[in-house]
C-alpha cells in the first residue's frame, strides 16, 4: 500500500494564530514555558508553507509520481496494560488520588482506586453505579458508608467505541465500604493486590481460604479462579506466572475501559474545543505526568468537576483518550504529526510511543525531512538522528522529491558536505544543488557557496563533462552582465589536479547499525587448502572514492569459540547473535549441533543447548521470538525434511512441522510475519524453482514458481518484496552459475526479473542494510575460484554496485546486522 504526502490538516497557521492568546493563556495555568510553544508554532507554519509547495508541484508532476493510499491503521502497545497498571499501584502507594476506602469489621482500612477496584468486583462496581444515581439526582452529597457481604452477578462488558457527551452533573465523593463477617485483613489485602499487580504474592493453601472469603464478598470472581488454578497446578504453574499476569492485566484495563464507556465512576470532564470527554482522574494521572501534576499538585482543576484543555483538537483528543483505555491508536500521515503533537503536549505515555514507532517505521524518501523537522522542534533527538541518518543514507531518492528543494540553505550546506552521505558518485550531489539552485533565481547569489559541498576531486573526466554543460545552461539562463554566475572556474580548481591523495575528500559513512559476517571458509595460498574459520569481521565504514570506486572498510570483531563452521545458521534477537549447526571441516561426519550466542555489550560468548540433530546447508529465520532451523544437511548428501524450533527463553529445542520433502542449500526470510522459502536442492540434489511459504503449526503453502532453478543462493526482504540473487542452477546434468535475478511480490503472489549480477555469488553471505541488499562473497561454479567481491542492489536506480573486496573468509559465511557498542567501533 503506497502513502501519500504527510500533511497536517489545513488550515493550521491560521487557527494558532487566531488562538494565540489562548494558547499562552492555557500555558501559564500549566506552568509551561511560552518559547516551547513559539518554536513549536514556527514549526507547524514552517511545514504547512512547505505542504503547500509541494502540494503544487505534486499536481503538475503527477504523471510521475503516485500518491499512496493514507488509511489509518491501528497500532497498540502490548505493555500498556502492565505499565499502566504498575503506576497505578505507585499511586496507591502514595495515597494519591483515592477515593475508596475498603475495611473490615475488625478494623483496619485500605485507600485504593475505585475504577481498579471495580475492574476485578462486582460488588464495587454496582456501588458505583448506585453513587453515580445518586449524584446525578442530589449534586453533592455525601453517599453513607456501604455495608455488605453479598455476592453480587459477574461484569458485563460491551466493544462499542466511546464518544463524546453532553454535561452532566459528576459526583466527586468518597465511597467507603465495610466488609463484616469473615472478611479478615489479609484475604482483603490479597484482593487489592490481585487488582493492581493481576497476582497475589505468596499465596498458598493457609492463605487461600482468607483469600477466598474476600473474594467472595467482594464479587472478585476472578481472584477465586486464581485460588483455584493455584491448588490444581501446584508449584509447577510457577513458570506461566508471568503470562498469567499479563491475561489478567488486559482483562482489568477492559474492564475499566467498559465503566469509562458507560460512565460508571467518571470524576472529571475534560472540554475540548466546546465538546465534553468524561474520564477518571486517576486513570488519567497514572497515563500522564501533565495530569498527575494537575490533579495531583494542589491546582485548582483537582478540584473541579470540569476542566477546560485549551489550544486542542477535540477530534484527535477523543481517539488519543481511548487509548489510555485501550492502549490503541489509529494512525496515518494525515493524523500523525496532529496526535503526536497533542501527546507530546499532554505528555501521554501510550499514545507518544505509538506515534513516534509510526514515524519511525514509515520513514521514506518523502516524509524523512518533515520528520526531522518535527523531531528537532520538539526536542525527540533520537527520531532526529534516526531521519536525518535516513535522508543520508537514501539521499539519492531524497534528493529528487519536491521538499528537498524547499529546504533552507543551511541545511542544505549541511546535507550536501557531510562525509556521511551515500550517493553512487558525486554527480548525484552536484545534481541534487543543480536543482536546488534553480528551483529559486535569488540562490543563484549562494551558488558558489553550494558548489563548495561538492567534492569534485571524487569526479571522472566524463562526469565533469555534465558539470561543464550544467554551467553552461546556468550562465546563459539564470544570470547576466556583471552579476554571472561562474561555476566551472571554482570547480575546476578543485577538480583532480589540486588533491594529490583523493582518501582527503572520499566520503566515509558508518551506518547505525553493522553488517557483520561470521565464520565461513577459504582458499589458504600458501598450503593450496581450504580452511574453516572462526572469525567474526564487522563493516565499519563504507567509503565512496572517485567516480563509482567504492569499497568496505573491514575490522575484526573476534572469533567463536571452537570449532570453526561453515554452512551454519546465524539469528539475531534482542541484539545478541545466535549461531548454529554447521560443518567445522569437510568430511561426512563434520556436521555440527553445537549452539552459541555472543553479546557483543559484554563481548561474550555463551554455550546454548545442542541442535536435537547435527545440521549444516540450512536457513535460519527468527519468528516471533523463536528461531526455526529449517530443512538442511545431516551430513554429505544426506538432506533432512525436519524443522527445529529453539526458544531462547527456556534455552530449549522442539520440532516444528516437517516440510513436505528433504531440502537444503534452500534460502528462507520473513515477510509480514510470515516464513517464504525459495529454491534449495531436493532428496537427489537437483535445484529447484519453487517458493513456499512456511508455518509451523500448518506446514508447507506452494506459491508461483520462480523463473529459473536455483540453490545456495540468498533471499532477503527489502521494500515489500523479497529479492532473490546469485547461487547456483541445473544446466543439463551438471551445475553452473545462476546469474539471473528475481523479485517475489506476496501481495500478488508474481515474480520480476532484475538487472543480472555481474559476477557469480554462490554460498554467499547476504544482508539488507539502510535499503539496499548486499551480497558477500561465496564462489564461482564454472572455475571454483572464490568470489571475493561484495555487491550491492539499489532497487530505486535497478543497478547492481562494486563495493570492493571480502576480507578472508568469504565462501559459505553468515551475514546479519547487529548494533555494536560503540566502544568497538572506534
Amino acid at each position: 500500500m503506497e502513502q501519500t504526502q504527510p500533511s497536517l490538516p489545513v488550515g493550521w497557521e491560521e487557527r494558532w494564530q487566531r488562538d494565540k492568546e489562548k494558547r499562552r493563556s492555557a500555558m501559564e495555568e500549566g506552568g509551561r514555558r511560552i518559547e516551547e510553544e513559539e518554536r513549536k508554532l514556527r514549526w507547524i507554519v514552517a511545514y504547512n508553507s512547505r505542504r503547500m509547495g509541494a502540494k503544487v508541484r505534486s499536481e503538475e508532476d503527477q504523471d510521475s509520481e503516485e500518491d499512496e493510499d493514507d488509511e489509518e491503521q491501528p497500532y497498540h502497545r502490548h505493555s500498556h496494560p502492565s505499565e499502566l497498571f504498575l503506576s497505578l499501584e505507585a499511586l496507591q502507594g502514595s495515597a494519591l488520588l483515592t477515593d475508596l476506602t475498603l475495611s473490615t469489621a475488625a478494623g483496619g482500612a485500605l485507600h485504593t482506586h475505585s475504577p481498579v477496584m471495580a475492574s476485578v468486583s462486582t460488588l464495587i462496581r454496582q456501588s458505583l453505579q448506585e453513587r453515580d444515581k445518586e449524584g446525578e439526582a442530589t449534586a453533592h452529597t455525601q453517599l453513607p458508608h456501604t455495608h455488605t457481604h453479598t455476592q453480587r452477578p459477574h461484569l458485563h462488558t460491551h466493544t462499542q467505541l466511546p464518544h463524546t457527551h453532553t454535561h452532566t452533573q459528576l459526583p466527586h465523593t468518597e465511597l467507603s465500604v465495610c466488609l463484616s463477617g469473615d472478611v479478615e485483613q489479609e484475604g482483603l489485602a490479597a484482593v487489592v493486590e490481585f487488582a493492581y499487580t493481576g497476582a497475589i504474592a505468596g499465596l498458598n493453601p493457609c492463605s487461600a481460604s482468607r483469600v477466598r472469603a474476600a473474594a467472595v464478598a467482594l464479587g472478585a470472581h476472578r481472584v477465586l479462579q486464581l485460588c483455584t488454578e493455584e491448588e490444581e497446578e501446584g508449584p509447577e504453574g510457577g513458570g506461566r506466572e508471568d503470562e498469567r499476569k499479563r491475561r489478567v492485566l488486559e482483562v482489568s484495563l477492559d474492564c475499566i475501559r467498559q465503566l469509562w464507556v458507560e460512565q460508571v465512576g467518571c470524576d472529571v470532564e475534560l472540554q475540548v474545543e466546546g465538546k465534553t470527554f468524561p474520564a477518571h482522574r486517576v486513570l488519567l494521572a497514572a497515563c500522564s505526568e501533565y495530569f498527575r501534576g494537575m490533579f495531583c499538585s494542589g491546582m485548582r482543576e483537582s478540584r473541579q468537576d470540569q476542566v477546560e484543555l485549551r489550544a486542542l483538537e477535540g477530534a484527535g483528543f477523543g481517539e488519543l483518550l481511548s487509548c489510555c483505555y485501550t492502549g490503541q491508536l489509529c494512525l496515518g500521515w494525515d493524523s500523525v504529526f496532529e496526535k503526536a503533537f497533542t501527546a507530546l503536549q499532554l505528555q501521554l505515555r501510550p499514545a507518544l510511543p505509538l506515534c513516534l514507532h509510526f514515524l519511525r517505521s514509515h520513514l521514506d524518501a518523502r516524509s524523512c525531512l518533515d520528520v526531522a523537522a518535527f523531531a528537532e522542534a520538539y526536542g525527540i533527538h533520537d527520531l532526529q538522528e534516526e531521519a536525518d541518518d535516513f535522508l543520508l543514507s537514501r539521499f539519492q531518492e531524497v534528493a529528487v522529491t519536491p521538499k528537498f528543494l524547499d529546504l533552507p540553505v543551511d541545511r542544505v550546506l549541511a546535507v550536501l558536505g557531510s562525509d556521511a552521505l551515500c550517493t553512487p558518485s558525486e554527480l548525484t550531489v552536484f545534481r541534487a544543488a543543480v536543482a536546488w539552485l534553480q528551483a529559486d533565481p535569488a540562490r543563484l547569489a549562494r551558488a558558489a557557496e553550494v558548489m563548495a559541498a561538492v567534492r569534485f576531486p571524487l569526479m571522472t573526466f566524463r562526469e565533469f563533462r555534465e558539470v561543464r554543460a550544467v554551467e553552461l545552461q546556468i550562465e546563459v539562463g539564470g544570470a547576466s552582465g556583471s552579476e554571472g554566475v561562474e561555476l566551472y572556474g571554482a570547480s575546476f580548481s578543485r577538480f583532480g589536479f589540486t588533491s594529490s591523495d583523493s582518501r582527503e575528500v572520499c566520503r566515509v559513512r558508518c551506518p547505525r547499525q553493522t553488517l557483520v559476517l561470521v565464520g565461513g571458509d577459504w582458499l589458504d595460498p600458501d598450503s593450496g587448502q581450504r580452511r574453516p574459520s572462526r572469525q567474526l569481521w564487522f563493516a565499519h565504514a563504507l567509503r565512496n572514492h572517485i567516480g563509482l570506486v567504492k569499497d568496505v572498510e573491514w575490522r575484526l570483531l573476534g572469533e567463536m569459540p571452537d570449532p570453526p563452521r561453515f554452512r551454519h545458521g546465524l539469528g539475531v534477537l534482542g541484539g545478541q547473535l545466535y549461531v548454529f549447526g554447521g560443518c567445522h571441516f569437510y568430511a561426512k561426519s563434520d556436521t555440527l549441533k553445537s549452539a552459541y550466542r555472543y553479546n557483543p555489550v559484554q563481548d561474550r560468548w555463551q554455550r546454548l543447548a545442542d541442535m536435537q540433530e547435527n545440521r549444516s546447508n540450512f536457513s535460519l529465520v527468527e519468528r516471533e521470538g523463536r528461531f526455526y532451523a529449517i530443512g538442511g544437511d545431516r551430513d554429505i548428501n544426506n538432506n533432512m525434511d525436519s524443522v527445529a524450533c529453539y526458544c531462547p527463553n527456556t534455552d530449549c529445542w522442539s520440532l516444528a512441522h516437517p516440510l513436505d520433502a528433504p531440502l537444503s542449500g534452500h534460502a528462507a526470510a520473513l515477510w509480514g510475519g510470515e516464513i517464504f522459502v525459495s529454491g534449495g536442492f531436493n532428496c537427489r540434489y537437483q535445484c529447484l524453482v519453487s517458493m513456499f511459504l512456511y508455518h509451523p503449526e500448518r506446514g508447507s503453502t506452494y506459491l508461483r514458481d520462480m523463473a529459473g532453478d536455483r540453490a545456495l543462493h540468498c533471499m532477503e526482504s527489502l521494500g515489500g518484496r523479497l529479492y532473490v540473487a546469485g547461487g547456483l542452477c541445473n544446466l543439463r546434468s551438471y551445475y553452473t552459475d545462476q546469474l539471473a535475478c528475481e523479485a517475489y511480490d506476496p501481495r500478488g503472489d508474481s515474480w520480476t526479473t532484475l538487472a543480472p549480477l555481474p559476477v557469480p555469488h554462490a554460498g554467499a553471505g547476504c544482508a539488507v542494510l539502510e535499503g539496499r541488499l548486499y551480497l558477500l562473497g561465496g564462489y564461482c561454479q564454472d572455475d571454483h575460484s572464490d568470489s571475493q567481491l561484495v555487491h550491492r542492489y539499489y532497487p530505486p536506480s535497478q543497478t547492481w554496485e562494486s563495493m570492493g573486496r571480502m576480507p578472508v573468509p568469504n565462501t559459505d559465511i553468515r551475514a546479519c546486522l547487529c548494533t555494536l557498542p560503540p566502544h568497538l567501533r572506534h
